[in-house]
């Protein structure tokens, strides 16, 4: 049985794909590339580059005015996944938990602050 969620996706403005290591493996490379049209190497080179020792690939990101950068695949006036079907394993596995640790947070910080399209930044 899936385990029930305690937090809604569709609030957020796509925290988890400002993750600097969004890895990708070769059956996501491949996934995207057939959705692209592209070949396993066009869409590796466009789409993805080398991570660190422990992440070989990861999906390249954009600039983004909330978290600095996040993922080439987010609509930065939606905030959704432009890629939802063909995107990687670890985002359709992603959270793992029942609880979304930003969700509560910036739930918590909506209610404080009196203003449901409050969004934590970077800036200073």
């Amino acid at each position: 049985m899936a385990k029930k969620q305690k937090y809604d996706c569709i609030k957020c403005p796509a925290y988890c794909c400002s993750y600097a290591h969004i890895e990708t493996k070769k059956k996501d490379i491949q996934r995207m590339a057939d959705a692209f049209g592209l070949t396993f190497e066009e869409c590796k080179k466009k789409h993805t580059k080398k991570g660190d020792k422990d992440t070989p690939r990861v999906l390249r990101h954009q600039k983004d005015e909330h978290y600095g950068t996040i993922c080439k695949f987010i609509d930065l006036e939606t905030r959704n996944c432009t890629i939802y079907e063909a995107r990687p394993k670890i985002c359709r596995e992603f959270p793992t938990q029942k609880r979304c640790g930003y969700y509560d947070f910036l739930s918590f910080e909506r209610e404080v602050q009196d203003d449901e399209t409050w969004v934590a930044t970077t800036d200073n």
